[in-house]
């Protein structure tokens, strides 16, 4: 298996009261967030992100630290699940301009209005079924996306993208350490229908044969 290892160490770190979002979202909200459409993205704060548009601070400090780390050149191939508008895939085209870039997101309008220069290499498609053949891309890439899935499906998504990688990938999932984590992450959860102790997810890897690099989001 791969390890753990915090490669957004450099995405901008911002305040949170977990407590007062937790104690203001209702399972109404969540139920909107979860469809995953313009309420989500671009709707209310309650339901999602109140306006997901391109900011240059957040992804494009993090793109290098995946080219040192997985040596990624113009002939590498990346593919990103849970691509949502192509931010990041779009900051990695401009860091390394030829390099081969893939998005899919369960959104269909995160794909119809993503960021224009990298929207003809997105589809819309979900974790569970990969649309690209096998051994595909040198590095596969899910960022706080798979943890969204009942656990079942959420092994067919690691099955997925082990299917699709030639053998490195990362994901970040929604974790915990301790009883106070637990708490926090559960205020914080919008989204995610898998939240488990780092040592479950471990474990989870190595029962369904997932075999890339991983960390935690704990808010």
């Amino acid at each position: 298996m791969g390890q753990e290892i915090d490669l957004l160490v450099n995405y901008p770190k911002t305040k949170r009261n977990v407590e007062e979002r937790g104690a203001t979202k209702t399972e109404e909200d969540r139920a909107i967030a979860r469809q995953f459409g313009k309420d989500f993205f671009d709707g209310d704060r309650r339901h999602g992100y109140g306006g997901f548009k391109y900011m240059e601070r957040f992804w494009t400090p993090v793109v290098p630290t995946f080219q040192n780390y997985y040596n990624l050149t113009a002939s590498s191939s990346i593919l990103d699940v849970g691509a949502a508008k192509g931010f990041m895939l779009y900051d990695f085209k401009r860091l390394i301009p030829n390099i081969q870039v893939a998005g899919c997101d369960v959104s269909d309008y995160a794909i119809q209005h993503a960021k224009e220069e990298v929207k003809p290499f997105l589809k819309v498609a979900n974790a569970t079924h990969l649309p690209y053949d096998d051994n595909s891309f040198d590095l596969v890439i899910s960022i706080n996306t798979v943890h969204n899935l009942e656990k079942e499906d959420l092994a067919r998504a690691l099955q997925e993208i082990e299917r699709v990688s030639r053998g490195r990938s990362f994901i970040t999932v929604d974790a915990y350490h301790n009883d106070k984590e637990k708490e926090l992450m559960y205020h914080w959860n919008l989204t995610a229908k898998t939240i488990m102790h780092v040592n479950e997810w471990i474990s989870f890897f190595k029962e369904v044969g997932y075999t890339g690099d991983y960390y935690w989001f704990i808010p």
